[in-house]
C-alpha cells in the first residue's frame, strides 16, 4: 500500500491555495459584469483585474516585495477593494486601518508593521500626516518615511486632495499609471506565506497584529459563500468596513462569486434602504448596531416594503432577539455569525434549520441569537472547562470558554511570542469568551469573562439582561455592568440610550419604568439596581467599550446597603 502514497507532489497537481486566482477567474468568466460601483465610477471584472495587476507591477518597480507591509486607511471606496487583490499579487503583505482610530493608535499601528507604503484616503490624510510625525519623532532617527499614496474621492472638498498633493503624496491613479495592467503576478510560493495584518480592536488592551495567511483566506471566503447560500452574481452593499477583519473575507468571496460590490462610504439607514431600492442589493452584513439603526429609522428614510428579499449577515457583538425579531418583520433574512479577527472575522454561524419555520417569530428569533455552528471551513470548534480543558455538557446551563483549531486560525500575533503562547495554549485558540452549548450542540455566548457580574455569589450575564431590556420600548441601546454594592458585592448597573422620541423630561420615572418592566421578566437578582441615560461610548468598530462604562460605575461608588 505504500505505493498509493508514493506519488510526490509536482507542478501539474499541486498550487499553493490564495484567494487571488478567484479575481483572475472572475475577469475570464465576467470579463463585462459590473465589479465594483461607486457614485459615479463603475468598473467591469476585467478592469478590476487589470488595476489589481497594475497596482501591483507599480508596488514591486518600488521593492515592494515578499515580507513587505503595505498600509491603507480608507472608507469602503474602490481602492482599498483593489488593495485586497494588488497588495498580495506584490507578495506584500496589507494592512487594513481603523479610519476611526487617533493618531495615536495608527501611529503604533504603522511602526510596529513596519508599513513601507501607506496609502490613504484624502478625507483622512492629516490623521495619517500626524500618525507617521508621531512615529518619526519617537524612533529615535531610524525612520525612513513610507512611500505616501493619497486617494482622490470626488464626493470629498478637493482642498483636502490639494494639501495631500502639495506635501508631497502621490494621487493613487497616478500611481497605478507607473505600473503594467498586463503584469505576470505570481502566486506565493507557500501558501503559508502572510496575506494581510489586522489589529484587534483594543477594547481591553493594546492592539494586538493578528497575522492571516493565503490558506486561510482561500478556505474562508469559500466558506462565507457556502454557509451563507450566496449566489452566483450577487450584489453586496458594503456596509460592513473592508478594514474590518478584511470585510469579514468577502472582499475574496465576491470576485469567488463573480458579484458586483456596492461602495458606502458613510453607512446610514437611509443610505442602507436607497442602495436596496436603486442596486437591488441581495447581501449586507452588518453589526448588531447597524441593524438597530436600520429598525429604528426615521419613517421617511425607510423604503418599505423591501423589493425583494434582502440577506443580512450580522455579527461583532452577540445581537438582541428583539432586533432580529424586528429586521425579519420588514422583510430582511438574518444570518447571525460570530468570530474573532483571529479566525478570519466570523467563522460561526446559527445555521437555519427547516422546522424552526413554523416556530412563533419570538421564539425563531430567540434561536437565532446564539452563535451557532462550526463554519465549513472551520475544524474544530467547542466549549471547554477553563481548568481542564474537558469539553462541557450539551445542557445550555454549564458555561466554559469557546475555543477554536483548524485551518480558519490565524498564524499568530506579530511580534508577540507571550500571547500567542496565552492564544494557542493546549492546541487549541483561545477567544476568551463564555459559552454553553445547548443540547443540539448550538453554542451561545454568555459573555466576555471579565463581564460576568458576580452578585451575592451568583454569576449574571450581562448579555442575557441586556437582552430582556432591549424588548422594552423606550430602549435604543443598553449595556450592563458591574457596579460595587455593600450588600451583594456587585450589582448590574444599566447603561441607556433611549430612542429619539421618547420624553426624557422625567428620567426618574422612565428608571422606573424600566426596573419595573424588567422585575416582570427577569429573576430578581438580575434586576438593574442603577441606571444611568445617555450616549455609550465605543471603540472605532461600534462595539461598547464595557470597561469605560466599569470605570464610571465604580466612580459612582457603591449602591448602599437599605436601611430596611
Amino acid at each position: 500500500m505504500e505505493d498509493i502514497d508514493d506519488l510526490p507532489k509536482n507542478p501539474a497537481n499541486y498550487t499553493p491555495l490564495t484567494p487571488l486566482w478567484f479575481l483572475e477567474r472572475a475577469a475570464t468568466v465576467h470579463p463585462t459584469r459590473t465589479s465594483i460601483v461607486h457614485a459615479s465610477i463603475r468598473y467591469t471584472w476585467l478592469q478590476t483585474y487589470h488595476r489589481c495587476r497594475q497596482f501591483a507591477s507599480a508596488l514591486s518597480r518600488r521593492n515592494i516585495v515578499t515580507g513587505s507591509t503595505v498600509s491603507i486607511i480608507a472608507p469602503n471606496i474602490p481602492a482599498i477593494y483593489e488593495a485586497h487583490f494588488g497588495v498580495p499579487m506584490s507578495g506584500a503583505v496589507l494592512n487594513t486601518v481603523n479610519i476611526r482610530l487617533n493618531a495615536q493608535t495608527i501611529a503604533f499601528l504603522l511602526g510596529h508593521s513596519a508599513s513601507e507604503v501607506v496609502m490613504v484616503d484624502q478625507e483622512f490624510f492629516t490623521l495619517a500626516e500626524e500618525a507617521l510625525k508621531i512615529v518619526a519623532d519617537t524612533s529615535k532617527g531610524n525612520f525612513k518615511p513610507p512611500i505616501l499614496i493619497v486617494i482622490a474621492d470626488e464626493s470629498c472638498d478637493p482642498k483636502g486632495l490639494q494639501y495631500a498633493l502639495s506635501r508631497g503624496a502621490i494621487e493613487y491613479e497616478k500611481f497605478l499609471e507607473t505600473g503594467d495592467p498586463e503584469y505576470a503576478w505570481q502566486p506565493p510560493k507557500d501558501e503559508w506565506q502572510s496575506i494581510t495584518l489586522g489589529y484587534t480592536s483594543g477594547t481591553t488592551a493594546s492592539p494586538k497584529g493578528v497575522v492571516l495567511h493565503h490558506r486561510g483566506a482561500y478556505v474562508m471566503a469559500l466558506s462565507c459563500a457556502l454557509v451563507w447560500n450566496m449566489t452566483e452574481g450577487a450584489t453586496y452593499l458594503w456596509t460592513l468596513p473592508m478594514f474590518h477583519c478584511n470585510g469579514w473575507c468577502y472582499t475574496w468571496t465576491l470576485a469567488a462569486m463573480c458579484g458586483t460590490s456596492i461602495c458606502l462610504r458613510q453607512v446610514t439607514a437611509k443610505g442602507v434602504y436607497q442602495a436596496i431600492a436603486k442596486h437591488k442589493v441581495t447581501h449586507f452584513c452588518a453589526a448588531p448596531v447597524v441593524l438597530n439603526t436600520i429598525v429604528n429609522a426615521k419613517k421617511e428614510d425607510k423604503i418599505l416594503p423591501l423589493p425583494h428579499v434582502v440577506h443580512v449577515m450580522t455579527a461583532g457583538a452577540a445581537p438582541p432577539p428583539s432586533v432580529l425579531f424586528e429586521m425579519s418583520r420588514i422583510g430582511f433574512r438574518v444570518a447571525h455569525t460570530y468570530g474573532l479577527s483571529e479566525t478570519y472575522g466570523p467563522s460561526t454561524i446559527c445555521a437555519w434549520k427547516p422546522e424552526w419555520d413554523s416556530l412563533p417569530p419570538e421564539e425563531q428569533a430567540r434561536l437565532n441569537a446564539r452563535q451557532g455552528v462550526r463554519y465549513i471551513g472551520l475544524e474544530g470548534l467547542d466549549v471547554v472547562n477553563t481548568q481542564d480543558m474537558k469539553p462541557v455538557p450539551a445542557d445550555g446551563k454549564t458555561v466554559g470558554e469557546i475555543v477554536f483549531r483548524g485551518n480558519a486560525v490565524m498564524k499568530g500575533y506579530l511580534k508577540n511570542p507571550k500571547a500567542n503562547a496565552e492564544a494557542f495554549a493546549n492546541g487549541w485558540f483561545h477567544s476568551g469568551d463564555l459559552a454553553v452549548k445547548h443540547p443540539d450542540n448550538y453554542i451561545e455566548i454568555k459573555d466576555r469573562s471579565k463581564d460576568i457580574i458576580i452578585s451575592g455569589g451568583e454569576n449574571i450575564s450581562s448579555v442575557e439582561v441586556e437582552n430582556v431590556m432591549y424588548f422594552h420600548p423606550a430602549i435604543l441601546e443598553v449595556s450592563v455592568v458591574a457596579r460595587p454594592d455593600e450588600r451583594w458585592g456587585e450589582s448590574p448597573c444599566a447603561f441607556i440610550t433611549l430612542k429619539p422620541d421618547v420624553d426624557q423630561s422625567n428620567q426618574q420615572h422612565l428608571a422606573e419604568d424600566i426596573m419595573k418592566f424588567c422585575r416582570a421578566k427577569m429573576p430578581a437578582y438580575w434586576v438593574p439596581k442603577s441606571v444611568v441615560f445617555g450616549p455609550l461610548p465605543k471603540t472605532a468598530t461600534g462595539k461598547i467599550q464595557k470597561h469605560v462604562l466599569r470605570s464610571k460605575a465604580k466612580e459612582m461608588g457603591p449602591v448602599k446597603k437599605s436601611r430596611l
